[in-house]
């Protein structure tokens, strides 16, 4: 039975469960991240896994993901979306390792929420823009080594010796209940309870079936509601 709460609860922190191969996730954080610094709000990032090749016993299917990126890179175009362009055989199968460095990012040697949020937004980009295999320990503390307040060889450590395998599973086990809805979902101790925020959308048909995303509705607007609830 895992202990994980589900929403951090010191003030000034925002409590995110998200894949990061899930594109909407990646899309409300950027939106937070991009309200926290318009307004230079003291605002940290709790990352929590919401593991998505778990709870659905496969790896998100490249076809779904390219299917969200196209819908969303032209509503949000600084976002920077890409499609893969690289062999299939290079695409990560797998987000674990990433999520678990993310963890592992948490660590005080490694350096706490800060190097975290900051190794996240890091993983994101090299997937999403510089189209790269996130699944990589190369790739990731490559990416690490561009975070300024990540310690790599620390990292590499913990690493090693699989610190955030255990996080990732314990988050997964605490948002197979009700109220983490999906990826994105996110909270914070002023009371801000939201699932993928300011996006309505619907997919047309299954996408296992040839179907594809509608985005009917984008509005930024709900990271100042969160902002002004904290």
């Amino acid at each position: 039975m895992t202990t994980e709460s589900l929403v951090n609860p010191e003030p000034g922190t925002v409590t995110v469960w998200s894949d990061i191969g899930c594109p909407w996730a990646t899309l409300a954080l950027h939106t937070l991240r991009a309200a926290i610094a318009r307004r230079g709000a003291d605002v940290l990032i709790d990352h929590r896994a919401f593991p998505l090749e778990l709870f659905n016993s496969e790896p998100t299917p490249k076809f779904i993901v390219d299917s969200e990126i196209v819908v969303i890179g032209a509503k949000v175009p600084e976002l920077g979306y890409r499609l893969w362009s690289g062999a299939e055989s290079t695409y990560p199968v797998t987000m674990l390792p990433p999520m678990e460095a993310v963890q592992a990012a948490k660590l005080p040697e490694v350096g706490g929420l800060r190097a975290s949020d900051e190794l996240d937004a890091g993983l994101r980009r090299a997937f999403y823009t510089e189209r790269r295999c996130v699944s990589i320990p190369a790739v990731i503390l490559d990416v690490a080594g561009q975070c300024q307040h990540v310690d790599v060889a620390a990292l590499d450590a913990a690493i090693r010796r699989g610190e955030g395998r255990s996080a990732v599973y314990d988050q997964w086990e605490a948002a197979k209940g009700d109220a983490v809805q999906g990826s994105p979902h996110l909270f914070a101790a002023g009371g801000f309870d939201g699932h993928n925020p300011g996006v309505t959308y619907q997919w047309t048909g299954s996408p296992y079936e040839g179907g594809f995303v509608d985005l009917s509705a984008h509005d930024p607007g709900w990271a100042d509601d969160l902002l002004d609830s904290l």
